[in-house]
C-alpha cells in the first residue's frame, strides 16, 4: 500500500522579527509567545517564487534519499493556493519543468489552505493505487507573504513562508489510516483574498476550529475503535498557540500529547502538519499520530497514520 516514505522541507533563512512587529501593535512578548506562538517569521525572498520554494523542499528530499531519482517520480501534487504569478499554468507543472522530471509525470494542484496536508495524502494514495504508480511527491507552498498586508494586525504576526515535500510509494514505514473530512461553505468570508489582500476573521477562525477539530477527532478515534491514551501524539494544524491549546485542553488527559511547535515558523498554511511529522514523528518510535487541518473553506480534515514495521 502507498505511505510516508519520507518528508523534507524548506524554510527560508531570512523573516520578521515577530516581537518588533508586536510593539508596532502595542502587543508585548508574552502576547506575541504565548497567544501568537511565533517570535519568527521567515519570509521568502522577493524574487522567490511559490514554485521556487517547492524546488528547494525536492532537492532537500532527494539529498537525503539517493536512492529516490528524478527520473523515477510519476506523480506530482502541489498544495497550494499562492501559485506562481497569476496561478495559471498550475504550479506543479512549473515545479516537474524546473526539477528536470519525466513529461510523463502526472502534475497537478489542489486547492486547499490549512486542511490541505491531509486532503492531499488521501487523494495522492487514491491516485496513485487506482492507476499503479511508484513515486508521488506532495508538496505543499503557500506563501502567504504574497497576499499579507503588513499594517493588519490580525494576519501579518501569524503566518510564515515554507514548502515541504513528502515522498509517497511503496513500502513505507508509515501507513494512512482511517480519515474524516468536512465543509462548511457558509463560513467562506472569514477567510479569504479581495483584491489581491487577505482578510481572515480570526474569531470566527477561533470558534471554528474550537467548535469542529475537537469533536471531529473524537468521532474519528470512535469510528476507529481507539481512545486518545492509543495516540502517541497529534499533530494539528499550527493555527497559532492559543488554537492548538485550545484544542489540546478539550483532551484533558492528553494535552502534554499535542505537539506546539512554531516559534521559529509561524503559521506555514498546508506545511505546518508535515513540518510536525518531519521533526517530531519521521525517526522517531512513535506508533500511530493523529493529524488535523483546518481553515480555508471553511474546511477541515482528520486522520490517524500508523507505523508499519
Amino acid at each position: 500500500m502507498i505511505g510516508i516514505k519520507s518528508i523534507a522541507s524548506y524554510v527560508p533563512v531570512e523573516g520578521v522579527d515577530n516581537y518588533a512587529q508586536g510593539a508596532k501593535f502595542a502587543k508585548d512578548q508574552e502576547f506575541i509567545l504565548g497567544k501568537i506562538g511565533s517570535t519568527f517569521l521567515p519570509r521568502k525572498d522577493a524574487g522567490q517564487e511559490t514554485s521556487d520554494l517547492c524546488v528547494e523542499a525536492v532537492k532537500a528530499l532527494f539529498a537525503a534519499n539517493p536512492s529516490l531519482v528524478p527520473e523515477s517520480i510519476d506523480a506530482l501534487i502541489v498544495v497550494t493556493q499562492n501559485g506562481d504569478e497569476e496561478g495559471l499554468p498550475h504550479t506543479a507543472a512549473i515545479v516537474q519543468d524546473k526539477l528536470g522530471l519525466p513529461t510523463h509525470v502526472a502534475a497537478f494542484d489542489i486547492s486547499l489552505g490549512c486542511s490541505g496536508y491531509v486532503y492531499g495524502l488521501y487523494a495522492m494514495k487514491g491516485f496513485m493505487e487506482a492507476a499503479g504508480l511508484k513515486n508521488g511527491l506532495l508538496i505543499t507552498a503557500d506563501p502567504y507573504s504574497k497576499i499579507v498586508d503588513p499594517q493588519d494586525r490580525n494576519t501579518t504576526m501569524l503566518f510564515g513562508d515554507a514548502a515541504t515535500v513528502t515522498w509517497m510509494g511503496e513500502g513505507a514505514q508509515w501507513q494512512l489510516g482511517k480519515a474524516k473530512f468536512g465543509t462548511d461553505g457558509g463560513g467562506a468570508a472569514h477567510l479569504k483574498v479581495s483584491d489581491g489582500v487577505f482578510f481572515m476573521n480570526g474569531r470566527q477562525v477561533f470558534n471554528f476550529a474550537l467548535l469542529k477539530v475537537p469533536a471531529h477527532l473524537h468521532e474519528l478515534l470512535a469510528e476507529s475503535q481507539l481512545a486518545p491514551a492509543d495516540i502517541d501524539l497529534f499533530c494539528i494544524h499550527q493555527g497559532s498557540a492559543a488554537i492548538v491549546d485550545a484544542v489540546a485542553r478539550r483532551f484533558e488527559d492528553d494535552p502534554d500529547k499535542f505537539v506546539k511547535d512554531m516559534v521559529e515558523t509561524g503559521n506555514t498554511v498546508s506545511s505546518s502538519i508535515p513540518l510536525l511529522l518531519e521533526k517530531h514523528v519521521l525517526g522517531s518510535r512513535h506508533q500511530r499520530v493523529a493529524l488535523s487541518g483546518f481553515g480555508v473553506g471553511l474546511s477541515w480534515g482528520s486522520a490517524i497514520i500508523e507505523r508499519n514495521d
